[in-house]
């Protein structure tokens, strides 16, 4: 039995069909709705001629808001570090 399923996409009123692991499928649809509002977006503003352009531009956003999540988890996980460093200190100051 395979572990891949391939699945029907519509992006931008073009039909694709991609393959993906079983257990993913729900994500791969979600992504491509994602993907859809993004080039539908790029498209509407009207600055943007061509497919290939629009989903260029849409793929540059997706991964300029990535890297803004990675960059605020990676701060948050700096301050959860700094935190617990604190509360360690001060616990080891409550025990002598």
């Amino acid at each position: 039995m395979s572990n891949f399923k391939t699945v029907d996409l519509k992006i931008l009123n073009k039909e694709f069909q991609v393959n993906c692991p079983n257990d993913t499928e729900s994500q791969l649809y979600a992504a491509a709705d994602h993907l859809d509002q993004k080039m539908r977006e790029i498209r509407s503003n009207g600055r943007v001629i061509g497919l290939e352009r629009i989903a260029i531009m849409a793929a540059l956003n997706i991964s300029h808001e990535l890297l803004i999540v990675k960059q605020q988890k990676e701060a948050y996980l700096q301050s959860m570090v700094e935190q617990i460093e604190r509360l360690q200190n001060k616990i080891d100051e409550a025990l002598i």
